[in-house]
């Protein structure tokens, strides 16, 4: 199966690069015109002072016999139904850039939740969509410092220092809940050329989701509750060709993991009569330095085609896992940018997975800002009895298969004083056999996102 794998992984590459050079190729070269540092009109000149509110409701029903629990008056009880609803606001003040060779600016967000829905029953917490305290009650409301950081900038490039929003496929913000996640430590931008760009990062702490304070990183699938001290992450974007987009990472996970990525987006076609996307993901994971989760040798990887003509999108996504882990990933980020990370990440032991989806944009039928999509996956050969470790909970998965199926609308605002507020909602279905974590439950999730302007 490995040499089929690698077989399939060449001839996607090579497909990707014959069609790119039918395209034409783009020369790498200095960034034309003038930078941004050198068109700053000035630190206050600059600032603004804006937001988003968020409205936040999942309704979530387990199947076949599978339970929440929670805590009522110290005694553990189980419920079928588990509803949270949140309100999260941010309050994100930015400066401009000051003049000179060197510019300096400065960042601070202020986070605020509320619990809407605050019966103990019905959010069944702790967990990560309520913030609760220990004996599963509500905190009602609470604030923290989202975000706080120092940036220096010469030229086109930026270091960022302090609390802060990071991109990359392995250290990425995760906002599918009512609050973003956010990062400690510092980060480099560098956009000096027109078609290539750098981005490098290293980072002690992560401020969840939901949680009032800092923590040290984890792993999303990792079963012993370890921490690392440091993640650090480099890599660069590249543009060859008008239609391909390529994306080289590595990631240094201390005592953890050393994660190598590689990603490939080749665009062909008129959208108008048929468009052709292509999209190669690919993750190498091996074990490092103290080996905290024990021996690691993981490839994950998928392909995904889409055809697009006019409004009508459809979708076929092949994705596998080669390893008897967990293809893993640091807890509180989205870290898994594989084609078929959905409400299951799809990520178990030697897993494989299919997922066939279709969209429509109804701009092309008069009415902008209007979607809906849907989308049926399907995993097996879930297999983690060769396992040897103790990190990963796998060794009882011989053979486990599970299926999500998922319907959902979104609409955007396009003028007026509500412009840009988003509504999303969707409701999904997973089921799954005796062994695969992720278990039999409904979800519907509503989310309404309006940004506002002050300054």
């Amino acid at each position: 199966m490995k040499l089929t794998t690698r077989a399939l992984l060449a001839l996607s590459i090579t497909g990707l690069t014959a069609q790119a050079h039918a395209d034409e190729f783009i020369a790498t070269q200095l960034t034309p015109g003038a930078s941004q540092q050198s068109q700053t009109k000035g630190f206050i000149e600059e600032q603004a002072l804006s937001g988003t509110t968020r409205n936040w409701y999942a309704n979530e029903l387990k199947r076949r016999n599978d339970r929440f629990s929670y805590l009522d008056n110290g005694v553990r009880e189980s419920t079928p139904r588990r509803i949270n609803w949140v309100q999260g606001t941010i309050v994100d003040y930015t400066s401009g850039f000051t003049q000179g060779t060197v510019g300096f600016s400065t960042q601070v967000a202020v986070y605020n939740a509320m619990a809407l829905d605050r019966n103990v029953k019905d959010i069944a917490g702790p967990n990560n969509r309520t913030l609760t305290h220990s004996n599963g009650d509500a905190i009602d409301q609470w604030s923290k410092l989202g975000l706080a950081n120092l940036s220096a900038r010469i030229s086109n490039t930026t270091l960022t220092v302090g609390r802060q929003n990071f991109s990359s496929p392995s250290i990425d913000v995760i906002g599918n809940r009512a609050l973003p996640s956010s990062f400690q430590g510092l980060a480099l931008h560098s956009k000096e050329f027109n078609n290539l760009s750098f981005d490098a990062g290293s980072f002690d702490r992560v401020s969840p989701r939901t949680e009032q304070s800092i923590s040290k990183l984890r792993s999303e699938y990792g079963a012993l509750g370890v921490e690392t001290d440091r993640a650090s992450v480099a890599g660069l974007n590249y543009q060859p060709f008008k239609s391909l987009k390529t994306t080289l990472f590595a990631t240094h996970v201390e005592d953890f993991w050393n994660q190598y990525y590689f990603g490939a987006t080749h665009e062909w076609g008129d959208n108008a009569v048929l468009g052709v996307n292509t999209d190669l993901k690919y993750y190498k994971t091996l074990d490092t330095g103290k080996k905290a989760l024990g021996e690691i040798n993981n490839d994950a990887y998928s392909l995904a085609l889409g055809l697009t003509h006019q409004a009508h999108t459809v979708s076929l996504s092949y994705q596998q896992i080669i390893g008897d882990e967990y293809f893993d990933y640091l807890h509180e980020t989205n870290g898994i940018h594989l084609a078929n990370s959905l409400f299951s990440d799809f990520n178990g032991p030697n897993e494989k997975s299919l997922q066939l989806a279709y969209s429509i944009n109804m701009a092309q039928y008069g009415i902008p800002g209007l979607k809906f999509n849907a989308y049926h996956a399907r995993g097996w050969g879930i297999d983690g009895t060769d396992y040897k470790g103790t990190a990963y909970n796998v060794r009882n998965m011989d053979g486990e298969t599970h299926s999500e199926y998922s319907v959902g609308t979104s609409y955007a605002v396009q003028s007026g004083p509500l412009k840009a507020t988003s509504i999303r909602a969707t409701y999904t279905t997973h089921r799954a056999s005796k062994n695969q974590s992720d278990g039999n439950i409904n979800e519907f999730r509503l989310v309404t996102t309006i940004p506002f302007n002050i300054l």
